[in-house]
């Protein structure tokens, strides 16, 4: 009770001397494109912490966003509530590109209904139950299947988190250690595989450049990325955990999968059909990703002539996975009919449970992207991006500075794309005098790759700790975990890992070689791993005596 008493006044404070400072830096009604813009996300993910509730917090982040927004344009209450409302909600849920997101979603919930009622999860948990023995293998399958699928990172989060839930209940693995492995392995991977949704994003911002080529480029130098999967298989292979997880996990130990609301997502369905086999979970899983990826490169242009790598650059990431998912509904549905392990009636019926499931989902990515508006129509990315600008004079300690600014800015945001589209056209634009021309392409020096990476690895890790963040609620949805458990678990393993890259960059700034700072950032996060797993030892021999 005292600890609760002390949250909240610890948050009451840091809000009021935040307040100060915004009141210092601008007055109230000049909010727009001032530090003021970023009081509505610190206000919904401090509250959503303090209060561990995810809905209300979301919400009143929103409303503290409309408030502001109608002060600077003085518009009153029909200001606030047109902002709130109209370019919020109702803007954001008419969003073609959100519509397919959120297509995209229902029909995956309704996939995994389906497999489960064939009984194809039933038949792969008994496989995987004589082949995965510990809980470390467990964490370990998880991670290696969030490696496999690395096209997209809302589909890893829902494909993983649906396939190894029974494996990792079945070991005894925390549903927030779970969503860890699985958010740790879709953002992550996604920003280091060529040829995935990520990659398509980042290849356009950089003009006269051929993207695919500088992403290639930035990958050695993503330390973020990198050393968050260096950090889950050492995490995975020793057992130890540290911070909330380690309550969480002892508790799982215990049986207690969820420690706190276990009942945020329904239950599975149970399977009814007891003919359901392995290739009944494998090749929904197979046709998903094939037809997934078949509809991506379809929007890039694939079939009127651009290559595949440009079909994938170029793609139209929401739409493909929505036409791509469709397709793999149907031909799901008519190979579980040739099978007759379900009927139609039952196929119909998994539409509906598959929304169902989706709804917590749907909810708070309604409210991230409501909360985004409302920073936007702040302009809290004007405002971020003007502090960069006045720091591109410090060059050795640029690139450490463009990492905490972008995990400043997607955690506040809650958006790595929109993070890393709003920075990397400064970086371009500051190092413009040393970008040289080669006929119809650019010549890019070491630095400004180092740079993009900065901006790139602190994308991801801000919105790996964001609560609003897309990702981090697809990885709370695909562990059917609670969205706070996760955030709050999380925090201080990617907190682990930003301080070591942050070291990593500033090492950077100065030698400009990949394979020093590469190697020497992996000795650190190392080293950092072992620090903690013997303080972890030395507790429990303590505790033991």
């Amino acid at each position: 009770m005292k600890n609760k008493y002390v949250s909240k006044i610890s948050f009451a404070l840091i809000i009021v001397v935040f307040v100060i400072l915004c009141m210092i830096q601008a007055p109230i009604s000049d909010a727009v494109g001032s530090l003021w813009s970023l009081l509505p996300p610190i206000v919904a993910i401090g509250l959503a912490l303090m209060t561990k509730e995810v809905y209300s917090s979301l919400f009143v982040g929103i409303l503290t966003g409309g408030l502001l927004y109608s002060i600077t344009e003085h518009s009153g209450f029909s200001g606030m509530f047109n902002a709130v409302v109209k370019d919020g909600i109702i803007a954001n849920i008419a969003d073609s590109y959100n519509v397919g997101i959120l297509l995209f979603l229902v029909v995956l919930g309704t996939i995994v209904v389906l497999m489960n009622k064939a009984g194809g999860s039933r038949a792969y948990g008994e496989w995987a139950s004589k082949h995965i023995k510990t809980r470390s293998g467990a964490c370990l399958s998880t991670f290696l299947l969030g490696v496999m699928i690395f096209v997209d990172d809302y589909f890893n989060c829902l494909t993983v988190g649906s396939v190894m839930r029974p494996i990792t209940d079945k070991h005894k693995v925390s549903r927030s250690k779970l969503a860890y492995l699985i958010d740790s392995t879709a953002a992550p991977v996604c920003i280091i595989a060529p040829i995935s949704s990520w990659a398509a994003a980042v290849a356009g911002t950089v003009k006269g450049v051929n993207g695919i080529s500088l992403f290639v480029r930035t990958i050695p130098y993503n330390l973020y990325a990198l050393l968050t999967l260096i950090m889950v298989i050492f995490i995975a292979l020793s057992d130890v955990d540290y911070g909330p997880m380690k309550r969480h996990e002892d508790n799982a130990r215990k049986g207690d999968l969820f420690t706190t609301r276990n009942k945020v997502y329904p239950d599975d369905a149970k399977p009814e059909h007891s003919r359901g086999k392995v290739i009944d979970l494998i090749l929904p899983v197979v046709i998903l990703i094939a037809l997934c990826v078949l509809g991506m490169v379809y929007t890039g242009g694939l079939f009127s002539g651009e290559s595949f790598l440009n079909a994938f650059a170029n793609c139209d990431a929401s739409f493909g996975l929505a036409v791509g998912s469709l397709g793999a509904l149907i031909v799901i549905i008519l190979y579980f009919l040739a099978r007759r392990v379900l009927t139609f009636t039952e196929c119909m019926d998994s539409i509906t449970d598959g929304f169902r499931q989706m709804v917590p989902a749907i909810l708070i990515l309604t409210f991230a992207w409501t909360l985004k508006t409302m920073t936007g129509l702040l302009q809290a990315s004007t405002y971020v991006s003007g502090l960069v600008e006045n720091a591109h004079t410090m060059q050795i300690l640029l690139p450490m500075i463009l990492f905490v600014v972008a995990v400043g800015l997607a955690f506040a945001t809650g958006t790595s794309w929109g993070t890393f589209g709003i920075l990397i056209p400064i970086v371009t634009g500051v190092f413009s005098s040393q970008l040289v021309q080669n006929g119809d392409s650019v010549t890019i020096p070491p630095i400004v790759i180092i740079c993009i990476s900065a901006c790139l690895s602190g994308a991801v890790c801000g919105d790996h700790c964001s609560p609003i963040s897309d990702t981090t609620i697809m990885a709370s949805t695909g562990a059917q975990c609670d969205h706070v458990n996760h955030v709050s678990t999380q925090l201080p393993y990617a907190f682990t890992v930003a301080v070591v890259c942050a070291a990593g960059y500033l090492l950077a700034g100065f030698v400009q070689n990949v394979f020093v700072v590469l190697g020497s950032s992996i000795l650190m996060m190392l080293g950092t791993l072992f620090i903690i797993r013997n303080i972890s030892k030395a507790k429990k021999e303590t505790k033991a005596e």
